[in-house]
C-alpha cells in the first residue's frame, strides 16, 4: 500500500503553528504533535515518538527497531500533555540513528506521530512512578491498546528551513479481543495480592493452560505441571487442530532463507496436535504463563525491586490455582520448566531459586546465566560497555551477528535506541529489562543503571547487587553446599555455539563450574549445537528453524526418565497414563 501525499489530507492536520514553542530550541524545523480533546479531555502522560521512513510500503511505527532496517525516531517524555496543546520536536530532541534532526538529510519522508502513554502507580515502598501499563499486547508501544498515533504523511522535511509543522494524533489503537477457550486451550487470569500490595492497584496473572487428551473423560486423573515460559503469549502458541490452511500465502523468511515458513509453522503446529492426542503420550499439563507488567512483556519470573514479587506470585499463587483448578499433582517431583532465550533463563531462574518445587529444567539459548559475559560485556572487570579501549583504539563491542559472524547492530547502538524509546528503564526493549529486573531502586523510584545509557561507563555498585541477587551460575558455585544436593540431575542447558546474542559465552562460564562440581556432582547436560544460531534447543537431527518450533516434544522423554528415577514411594504414577 502506498501512503498519499499530505495535499491529500485534511485542511489543518499540517500547519504553521503561531506563538512560542514549548523547548528551548526555536529556530530551524520545529514538529509539534497533539491530541484532540475527544481522546481525553484530561492532561496526559507517556513517550512522544516522531518516525521517519524512506519506506513508504508500511507504517513507519512498524519500522522501528534494532538492525539496518531500523527507520529515523526521536523520543521526548510528555507530563500533563494537555488536548490541542503540541508537544514539539526540534534539534534539541535526542534520535537514533541520527542524534538530532538537524542531521536528517533534506527530503520526501513518510513520517508519523505516536503518543505511548504512561499511568502513575504509587507503590508500597514509598516511590511514585510513571510506567506504560500493559494492555494485552505484551508491552509493545507501537500496537498498545490506547495509544494515540498520527495518519502517515508524505513530507518535505528539511531541517534548516525555520517552520514549524503540526501533526495531529488522530488515531487511537483498538482495544485486543480476548482469547477464546478451546477444548484443549483455557486461559485464565487471577488478581495477586502480592503484586497488588507492591504495585498499589490491582495486578493480575495469566496462563494459557494446555489441558491433555481425556482430560474431561478421566476426572480421576491428577497431572504433572510442565511451566513453558517465554514471552507474553496471547493463547498457546504451536497446537493447531486443523491441518494447515491450504489456500495461505507463502511468506519468505529472511532470517531462514526460506519460502513458506509460515506454512512449516503451521504444519508443526499441527504435528504437535497430532502428537499431544496420540495415544502413548505421557498425559500433563502444560502452561504457558502471561505476566506483562509496566515495563516489558514478561517479569522473568523473580522477585524484583522494581516489579515486586513476580516470583514468589507466579509459584505460591498462580500456579496452585492452575493445579487446584485442572487437577494438577501439586508437588515438586511432577513440576518441570522449559524455554528457550528470556524463557530459558526463567527456567534455570526458578529451578535454582525454587529448588525444591520443580524437578528439572531444560534452559535453551538462555539470555545471560554468568554476568562475566553479559553477552560481550564482562559488568565487574569491563569499565565500558560499548567499547574496548586500548592506548590508541576504541573498539566498538557488537550486539548481534549471524551464523558466519557478520555484525548487523552493535552494543550501543542499542541501548541508544531504547533511550530513544524510553528514558528511565521505560522502553520495553531487553536491556531495559534486564536493567528494571536485576537492579536496585533509585533515589527517583526508577532502576539504578547498570551503566550509563549514553556513555556506556559501568557502575560497579550496581554490578554488584546484580551479581548477588541475579547472576546465576554465581549464586549456584555460591550456595552449591545447600542447593547441590537440590539441584543434582535437574539442570539441562542447550545453546548454538554461534548465537545471534553471544548468548553462549556465558554458557560455557557456567559449563565450567558444573562439570567440576563436586558433592554432589551436577549429574545434568550442556550441550551445544555446532554454529547454530539462536533458539537452538538440543536437537541434533533438524535444523534450528524446525527444531525451535519442538519444543514442547523436545523434553517429554526426559521427563518421564526422571519422574520414573525420583518419583517418592507411594506418588500417583498411575492416573495420569491412561
Amino acid at each position: 500500500m502506498r501512503f498519499p501525499s499530505v495535499a491529500a489530507f485534511a485542511v489543518g492536520l499540517i500547519s504553521v503553528l503561531h506563538g512560542q514553542p514549548t523547548m528551548a530550541v526555536d529556530q530551524g524545523l520545529r514538529i509539534g504533535a497533539s491530541f484532540p480533546s475527544k481522546w481525553s479531555k484530561t492532561p496526559l502522560d507517556g513517550r512522544l515518538l516522531l518516525i521517519f521512513a524512506k519506506d513508504d510500503s508500511r507504517e513507519p511505527r512498524f519500522q522501528v527497531g534494532g538492525g539496518p532496517g531500523c527507520q529515523q525516531v526521536f523520543g521526548i517524555d510528555v507530563n500533563g500533555l494537555l488536548p490541542e496543546t503540541p508537544a514539539l520536536i526540534d534539534a534539541s530532541t535526542m534520535g537514533y540513528p541520527l542524534a538530532s534532526l538537524s542531521d536528517v538529510p533534506p527530503g520526501r519522508y513518510l513520517v508519523q506521530a505516536l503518543l505511548h502513554r504512561y499511568e502513575t502507580f504509587r507503590r508500597s515502598d514509598g516511590h511514585t512512578v510513571k510506567l506504560p501499563m500493559d494492555r494485552g499486547e505484551g508491552q509493545h508501544w507501537n500496537r498498545a491498546p490506547g495509544n494515540l498515533y498520527s495518519t502517515p504523511v508524505m513530507l518535505r522535511i528539511d531541517p534548516k528551513e525555520d517552520r514549524v509543522i503540526q501533526i495531529a494524533l488522530d488515531q487511537q489503537i483498538p482495544p485486543i479481543d480476548p482469547p477464546k477457550d478451546t477444548k484443549y486451550i483455557k486461559h485464565i487470569k487471577i488478581k495477586s495480592e502480592r503484586l497488588t500490595k507492591f504495585w498499589g492497584r490491582p495486578m493480575f496473572l495469566g496462563a494459557c493452560v494446555l489441558l491433555p487428551e481425556g482430560f474431561d473423560e478421566h476426572p480421576e486423573a491428577r497431572y504433572p505441571l510442565i511451566v513453558n515460559h517465554g514471552h507474553f503469549p496471547h493463547t498457546f502458541g504451536g497446537f493447531r487442530e486443523t491441518p494447515p490452511d491450504p489456500n495461505l500465502k507463502p511468506e519468505y523468511s529472511a532470517r531462514f532463507d526460506m519460502d513458506g515458513y509460515n506454512r512449516i509453522v503451521q504444519e508443526h503446529a499441527h504435528q504437535f496436535y497430532k502428537d499431544w492426542t496420540a495415544p502413548g503420550t505421557p498425559r500433563m499439563i502444560i502452561i504457558e504463563v502471561q505476566h506483562a507488567n509496566p515495563y516489558y512483556d514478561d517479569s522473568y519470573a523473580v522477585n524484583s525491586e522494581n516489579l515486586g514479587p513476580y516470583g514468589d506470585a507466579i509459584m505460591y499463587e498462580l500456579i496452585p490455582f492452575v493445579e487446584k483448578k485442572f487437577r494438577g499433582l501439586g508437588a515438586g517431583w511432577a513440576r518441570f520448566t522449559y524455554g528457550g532465550s528470556t524463557g530459558g533463563w526463567e527456567a534455570l531462574a526458578v529451578q535454582v531459586l525454587y529448588p525444591d518445587d520443580f524437578n528439572g529444567c531444560f534452559a535453551a539459548c538462555p539470555d545471560p546465566i554468568d554476568f562475566r559475559a553479559y553477552t560481550v560485556v564482562d559488568i565487574y572487570n569491563d569499565k565500558n560497555a560499548y567499547y574496548i579501549d586500548g592506548d590508541w583504539v576504541r573498539t566498538p563491542r557488537p550486539g548481534q551477528r549471524n551464523t558466519l559472524g557478520h555484525v548487523s547492530v552493535t552494543l550501543e547502538q542499542l541501548n541508544l535506541l531504547e533511550l530513544v524509546l524510553g528514558t528511565h528503564s521505560r522502553s520495553g526493549g531487553q536491556w531495559d529489562i534486564w536493567e528494571a529486573v536485576y537492579s536496585p531502586v533509585g533515589a527517583d523510584g526508577y532502576p539504578k543503571r547498570i551503566w550509563d545509557k549514553k556513555t556506556g561507563e559501568i557502575d560497579p555498585t550496581v554490578a554488584k547487587f546484580w551479581r548477588d541477587n541475579y547472576d546465576l551460575r554465581h549464586i549456584i558455585e555460591r550456595d552449591w553446599a545447600t542447593l547441590g544436593p537440590k539441584l543434582q540431575g535437574k539442570i539441562h542447558l542447550y545453546c548454538g555455539t554461534m548465537d545471534n546474542y553471544y548468548l553462549n559465552n556465558a554458557v560455557y562460564l557456567a559449563e565450567d563450574f558444573l562439570e567440576q562440581s563436586k558433592n554432589p556432582h551436577y549429574d545434568g547436560v550442556v550441550d551445544y549445537g555446532d554454529r547454530a544460531e539462536h533458539c537452538w534447543n538440543g536437537d541434533h537431527a533438524r535444523p534450528n528453524a524446525t527444531s525451535r518450533l519442538r519444543y514442547h516434544q523436545m523434553y517429554v522423554d526426559k521427563i518421564m526418565a526422571r519422574i520414573r528415577a525420583v518419583a517418592p514411594k507411594g506418588a500417583d504414577l498411575t492416573s495420569w497414563r491412561y
